[in-house]
């Protein structure tokens, strides 16, 4: 099988659980995240497919190969460490040209080579600065491009873009994600932003503080069907509604009723559950109103951030938070009664 398999891996340095029973098939090609909370293991799981760590336990393939004991400067991964570890005292090119003159690659060589990767990180000219004259936008192409120069089978980033400011940032993850999609090499970022992972991957692998993988899928999928309540929590904002399920497709909480179109298998009528809602999908609708899927309460803040704007409802105790355009805002006004609308098609649920 092509790509990247890891078989039920577990890291533990002396009593410390770093990583735990983790078992993912990464495809060939694809820009992959990992995606967590601080101390979740997603560094120590990137080091363990790098080689600069060993598994406790479980096996690492690649194509096929199995690399899980392999030495590191054996694996032909590129790597960019969040500190970047450029060397200061030598040249842009010198940087770059590095490994490959470790592997006697030759100077004409070299310097096409070199010419090659700073014409694709968009710093042509710049072979012979020294890294103390770059921006730290520049010092990030840069390490970028002493990472391919040795054409990796597979490119790792651990938290590159943590130190820039947020509109380079920004400008980072698209250029590197484009990167990624003309070189098509197989790729994976360790980061805690969900932006960026949401902004830059095919596939996202969330980890949790159990360290272990809660979820793994595309974008889209982990922010709309989060299978379980940290996830939903930690990924964007999430209404999360404690309830149980009554049978045919509700869900009761607290003297009201919710239709919900999708369910996890086996739930038997009692079977408590958190019912996950994003504000972008909840309506709030002037004054009290009955029925399915209608919380009434009362508006007890309106945060109007220009490009969006959330009301906050307390619905008997239960707070609901809503997100629409300005041209969407609804008609009302701080302290005035108001219906949280929840569409059934909106409506996740994850057993609690």
């Amino acid at each position: 099988m092509s790509g990247l398999i890891l078989e039920e891996i577990d890291k533990n340095f002396g009593s410390v659980i770093a990583v735990q029973d983790v078992s993912l098939h990464l495809p060939h090609g694809r820009f992959v995240c990992f995606l967590g909370p601080s101390g979740c293991g997603k560094t120590t799981l990137l080091r363990l497919i790098a080689g600069l760590e060993k598994p406790s336990r479980g096996s690492i393939m690649l194509d096929g190969e199995v690399i899980t004991h392999q030495p590191a400067h054996q694996r032909n991964f590129g790597m960019v460490f969040q500190s970047l570890a450029l060397f200061p005292h030598l040249t842009v090119g010198e940087n770059i040209a590095y490994s490959l003159r470790v592997r006697k690659v030759g100077k004409t060589a070299r310097r096409q080579r070199i010419e090659e990767l700073l014409n694709l990180v968009r710093l042509s000219g710049f072979t012979d600065r020294h890294i103390s004259q770059l921006s730290g936008g520049q010092r990030q192409r840069v390490a970028m491009a002493r990472a391919l120069a040795i054409e990796p089978r597979l490119f790792l980033l651990d938290e590159p873009l943590s130190a820039l400011d947020a509109k380079l940032r920004e400008d980072m993850q698209v250029e590197l994600r484009m990167l990624q999609q003309r070189l098509k090499v197989t790729t994976v970022l360790v980061t805690h932003d969900q932006r960026e992972a949401m902004t830059m991957s095919d596939l996202v692998v969330v980890m949790g503080t159990d360290n272990r993988v809660h979820q793994v899928g595309s974008p889209l999928e982990i922010y709309r069907n989060p299978l379980d309540t940290f996830v939903a929590d930690f990924i964007g904002t999430s209404n999360l509604l404690e309830g149980f399920f009554s049978g045919s497709q509700k869900i009761t909480i607290g003297d009201r009723r919710l239709i919900v179109e999708d369910l996890p298998e086996n739930l038997s009528p009692g079977t408590p559950v958190t019912v996950s809602v994003r504000p972008e999908d909840i309506h709030v609708l002037p004054g009290i109103e009955e029925g399915d899927n209608r919380l009434p309460g009362q508006v007890s803040f309106i945060r109007d951030v220009g490009s969006s704007v959330e009301v906050y409802l307390d619905c008997a105790g239960l707070q609901v938070i809503s997100q629409s355009t300005p041209k969407g805002r609804p008609a009302v006004k701080q302290g005035e009664e108001a219906t949280a609308f929840l569409p059934a098609a909106a409506c996740a649920v994850l057993r609690s």
